[in-house]
């Protein structure tokens, strides 16, 4: 039976991800701040659910991270979805902190804690290559001026993957990396009060992420809508970039 560990799994992709996981006979360690929820989700799949309460804000949280890897030993996924952004226009300074914080902070503490992990254990080098992959977003492909904390989180994590992967390489730790960049994707992050362009399901994009994670994807940005759009970005020079004042959702 595989295993695996979904880090922000209470609602919304990372939710969606752990259904699909389910059903297909895997054994899911799934994490959040509201127990409640995964309690709703080991109820409904049973003792394949492994409900952990965590906040990847607090330092505390690694400690709950090595309690499942008591359980699971070895996994063969980890899958960080934990994450805010809003919209920020007016630049409230705690928000961009907050955002920080959790995307920036809490991914590098969860993720770095992994890699060591992996980089200790001989079950990986005996048995089977971890996998780690992370949720972060189109918008990391450009500073986006209504969403700046937010963009540059999503911005940082990719490159902290590229950095890990590469480091991977250099200390021989068998692990594969997957950054998963989404596009407008219907969930609780965004404002319902709004209307986003190319707006996805989340149940599609959860099943399009499994299939991209069986495929051990490096990068997966999703969907073909959104490749589109992220080459033609990449094609507008920084002076025009920054000039541009029509986004005003």
């Amino acid at each position: 039976m595989k295993t695996a560990i979904i880090i922000g799994a209470t609602s919304g992709i990372g939710y969606e991800v752990a259904t699909i996981l389910l059903e297909e006979g895997w054994r899911v360690a799934v994490t959040g701040r509201r127990f409640e929820l995964l309690e709703r989700m080991r109820k409904r799949f049973g003792e394949n659910v492994m409900p952990y309460q965590i906040d990847v804000t607090q330092p505390e949280s690694v400690d709950v991270v090595d309690r499942i890897l008591a359980e699971t030993s070895a996994p063969d996924l980890f899958l960080y979805v934990s994450g805010v952004g809003s919209q920020n226009r007016g630049l409230d300074e705690q928000v961009e902190i907050n955002t920080v914080q959790t995307n920036s902070e809490g991914m590098v503490r969860i993720v770095s804690h992994l890699f060591n992990y992996v980089k200790l254990s001989k079950e990986y080098f005996n048995k089977h290559k971890a996998h780690i992959a992370v949720i972060t977003s189109v918008a990391g492909t450009e500073g986006l001026g209504l969403s700046p904390a937010y963009s540059a989180t999503k911005k940082m994590q990719s490159t902290y993957i590229t950095a890990l992967a590469q480091l991977s390489s250099m200390e021989k730790v068998p692990v594969h990396f997957t950054d998963i960049r989404p596009g407008f994707v219907e969930t609780d992050i965004l404002n319902p009060n709004k209307k986003y362009p190319m707006l996805m399901k989340k149940e599609k994009v959860a099943k399009l992420i499994v299939k991209g994670l069986k495929q051990r994807r490096r990068v997966l940005t999703i969907d073909w809508r959104y490749r589109l759009l992220v080459a033609f970005w990449r094609l507008i020079p920084h002076c025009i970039w920054e000039r541009i004042t029509w986004a005003h959702n």
